[in-house]
């Protein structure tokens, strides 16, 4: 790259950092630091653990909000001065170094936008991921439990918190069904990415003649709901069934009826916890479980009401996968909403999604 070339793309960062301050009002959000800040510090603060949280949870957020873009406009001015010494000195190992910040600097950057860009109402929540596979046994069980490690991954190197609300273990292997709450700030944000059918085509571990299987899990994300958001949920509507719980490897075996199914009997929306021992709060959970979903059901509709009134059709069902996994006869993992793809189909499975979750993310904003 060429001096000018990288004196060009300085300027151009430098303008996206200035468009950030402006728009983001910096000094009200660290006014707004330092007032939660003297609210943690208070003695009284843990009274109302629910309510602690909140305030920890917005602190959180609001601190990586200024954190991350001191960070920015610091690694800017470090790479200006890089410039400027090989302009003087024209070292070719510095100028090296310095293309090497550019570049590291445009994809912070890149990814600094799409954090500010997740505004939408919900998408700082927490996030339930539920897990269901297709038709097809343990294949799409295995599947499953596949899919299952890597949101786990994933959520583990954004420093987000996963807890198994319910979980229903297959006969042979993999899993029936699985429902994990993901903490974190923009946890829903990011993963509502996911949502949809997931593919996978690979010669199957379970198959002696070593033919090659294809398999369909369905994804659900939905945010997790606070206890005030206004959804009303007839009790008259409602089956709740009670049973015990059980997980594998003996993991939240209990000997009381503690795990709580319940039933929406107009939108048969079947919730299901029993991640707690005591039956009331896997029934508090499941509740919280029942309004999230019933508010993405409120929402999915106005959506296709809006879509009908476009003219736009879409398909809903297993045809209708959001992602292909390929492990046969070659290596590749594409979305087909976005056309990424990648042949590291290693890598995807260990919890590398962002690309695919930013391609997404940034294909809706435009």
């Amino acid at each position: 790259m060429e001096l000018v070339e990288i004196k060009q793309e300085l300027e151009k960062m430098a303008k996206r950092l200035a468009d950030f301050r402006g728009s983001l009002d910096l000094d009200s959000k660290r006014a707004r630091i330092a007032e939660l800040d003297e609210i943690m510090s208070e003695p009284s603060f843990w009274n109302d653990q629910q309510a602690a949280q909140k305030i920890i949870n917005e602190a959180n957020g609001v601190k990586e909000l200024v954190q991350a873009f001191d960070k920015n406009e610091e690694t800017l001015e470090n790479a200006e001065v890089s410039y400027e010494l090989v302009k003087e000195e024209g070292d070719e190992d510095l100028r090296a170094d310095l293309e090497n910040e550019v570049a590291e600097l445009t994809e912070a950057l890149n990814q600094f936008e799409l954090f500010i860009l997740l505004s939408e109402p919900y998408d700082k929540n927490n996030a339930i991921l539920e897990l269901h596979p297709g038709a097809g046994g343990t294949e799409s069980q295995d599947w499953a439990s596949m899919l299952l490690r890597m949101y786990t991954r994933w959520a583990e190197t954004k420093g987000f918190k996963v807890e198994t609300l319910d979980y229903l273990p297959g006969e042979e292997a993999g899993v029936k069904s699985v429902t994990l709450l993901i903490k974190g700030h923009n946890a829903y944000g990011y993963l509502k990415a996911e949502k949809g059918v997931h593919r996978l085509v690979r010669i199957s571990p379970f198959d002696s003649s070593g033919r090659r299987h294809t398999s369909f899990v369905s994804c659900d994300v939905t945010p997790e709901l606070d206890d005030d958001i206004d959804i009303e949920i007839n009790a008259e509507e409602l089956k709740i069934d009670t049973y015990r719980s059980s997980g594998a490897g003996g993991q939240h075996v209990n000997t009381t009826d503690s795990a709580v199914r319940i039933t929406h009997i107009p939108t048969n929306t079947v919730v299901t916890c029993q991640s707690e021992r005591s039956q009331i709060k896997n029934r508090e959970q499941a509740m919280k479980m029942l309004k999230a979903k019933l508010y993405q059901l409120e929402i999915e509709k106005q959506r296709q009401q809006m879509d009908e009134i476009r003219g736009e059709q879409k398909e809903i069902g297993w045809g209708s996968q959001i992602r292909s996994y390929v492990f046969h006869p070659y290596s590749m993992v594409k979305d087909h909403r976005t056309n990424y793809e990648t042949g590291n189909t290693q890598a995807v499975m260990d919890g590398e999604l962002d690309n695919f979750i930013d391609a997404y993310l940034r294909s809706i904003m435009e």
